[in-house]
């Protein structure tokens, strides 16, 4: 396997270089007569793209995804084939990668691809590059359009710490993206979100990066969704998050902060509600018991390391290995996390995405025993 594509009904393969003519993803398995969602896919890439600020790469790129195949020409339907998208790239600058091609930056992919291909893309990274995100997001929100055609399913993410700053608990329940939105950090309530970016321009001007943690909630998820043992929702949304660029922890629920209660305060209690279903009074474990859906609001955590790029002399060894000392150049972010958000999203659409559509497929083949 080459390691490029995801899922299993919805699968998406993206393709391209931060530095190359442009970048993609094809989609295969979305239904047929799903009107294409043009302007949230606009939407997104634009919550994603760079140069929206000082928070973010200066790099200027438009993102307009271009769709070459898989709709009705005349109603813009799906037509249940492969569907292509792509960006071009235009404000790409390879020349700032010169000097980089015979050495290592620390923390970095360049020694990882080296070893395992033997050459590597050098100009921004290549396929290591939070660029090649941009596939991800495109498709991502077509699978978040169907999820909510389907079943009126929300996402949201928002930026929840940065460095030492951490914001209190939000009401998951009713927060909208427009909030989160409200300031360039992602982050729904203003005091906490000035002081995030404070943080961040302090590391900026300092030549520096800092990390911090997204969180996301998934509301309108019917229960059912999953599959026991290796397929579990849980274990099929820590591999979509691990594979973000930068992502360093995952967790669901109360994640880690488990740990520290007893199973008395843990559990979730089961009753029925006005309507006769089945709820839970408390949701510690964030939507999900034994890798399938419960009908409770999926909450998750991504946590993501400090960008590696930084503009501070730093020790390495070059392809001989031997000792150097390099500094970086160009236009980097000096914080990923108001760019993680919608990355965080589509990656969850994706995941629901496939596994409502294999819980289908498994009711039809139910239906036909």
């Amino acid at each position: 396997m080459s390691g490029n594509t995801f899922g299993h009904v919805f699968r998406v393969t993206t393709f391209g270089e931060s530095h190359g003519g442009g970048l993609g993803v094809v989609v295969d398995g979305c239904p047929a007569g799903h009107p294409f969602p043009h302007a949230r896919i606009a939407e997104q890439m634009a919550r994603r793209r760079p140069g929206q600020g000082k928070l973010t790469s200066a790099r200027q790129e438009a993102d307009a995804v271009q769709v070459y195949s898989g709709l009705e020409p005349e109603t813009g339907l799906t037509l249940g084939t492969p569907i292509m998208m792509m960006v071009g790239n235009s404000d790409a600058r390879s020349h700032h990668y010169d000097d980089l091609a015979a050495l290592y930056r620390p923390s970095h992919a360049d020694y990882t691809y080296d070893a395992r291909y033997g050459l590597r893309a050098v100009a921004g990274g290549g396929r290591a590059s939070a660029r090649e995100t941009v596939g991800r997001v495109a498709a991502g929100t077509l699978a978040e359009d169907l999820l909510a055609a389907l079943h009126g399913i929300e996402i949201v993410a928002w930026v929840a710490a940065v460095g030492d700053v951490v914001l209190p608990a939000v009401d998951e329940a009713t927060l909208t993206r427009a909030q989160v939105d409200a300031s360039a950090v992602r982050c729904p309530e203003g005091h906490v979100a000035e002081d995030m970016t404070a943080v961040i321009e302090a590391a900026r001007k300092q030549g520096d990066t800092v990390g911090g943690v997204v969180r996301c909630v998934v509301r309108g998820v019917p229960a059912g969704w999953g599959a026991p043992v290796f397929d579990k929702l849980t274990a099929d949304l820590a591999k979509a998050m691990m594979s973000l660029p930068a992502s360093r922890g995952f967790e669901v629920g109360d994640g880690f902060a488990s740990t520290r209660l007893r199973g008395s305060q843990h559990n979730d209690p089961f009753v029925k509600d006005e309507r006769g279903q089945v709820r839970t009074v408390t949701n510690h474990s964030g939507g999900i018991q034994g890798g399938i859906s419960n009908g409770e609001a999926i909450r998750l955590a991504v946590a993501f390391k400090p960008v590696a790029t930084i503009f501070q002399p730093q020790q390495t060894v070059n392809r001989a290995g031997e000792a150097v000392t390099f500094q970086a150049r160009g236009r980097h972010d000096p914080c990923v996390l108001p760019r993680a958000v919608p990355m965080v999203e589509a990656m969850a659409a994706l995941v629901l995405c496939d596994h409502m559509l294999r819980a289908r497929l498994a009711t039809m083949d139910g239906l036909r025993r």
